[in-house]
């Protein structure tokens, strides 16, 4: 897999588990359950995550091929790449679960 689900993707996905979480208030509300806004946040936070790791790999392997061609001066680039893919897709997991931490906390009828 390539370094851009975790580029682009995870903070798209945040987004729009924040826009899902949010039109289930309602009717989470109605039912007096949080399940639905949580299974929500727990998919896109695992696909997050597997997207992160996807990335992290990239990178290191990147890193390994890149020691053996550093002889050859073969720019640093591909792992640079992989490397910020990674640390944003670790950043959009950290997001998720800061926008999970409320439904954990408060109910859904809070005023």
């Amino acid at each position: 897999m390539g370094n851009w689900p975790a580029l682009l993707l995870a903070p798209s996905l945040a987004l729009t588990n924040l826009a899902i979480t949010y039109a289930l208030v309602t009717p989470a509300c109605t039912r007096q359950s949080m399940v639905a806004p949580n299974v929500i946040t727990a998919v896109t936070l695992a696909a997050c995550t597997w997207m992160s790791w996807a990335a992290w790999r990239n990178w290191k392997d990147g890193r390994s091929l890149g020691r053996e061609a550093a002889r050859d001066h073969v720019p640093d680039r591909p792992p640079f790449i992989a490397l910020v893919a990674a640390l944003v897709g670790a950043l959009s997991c950290l997001a998720v679960l800061a926008q999970w931490f409320p439904q954990w906390v408060l109910s859904p009828c809070a005023a």
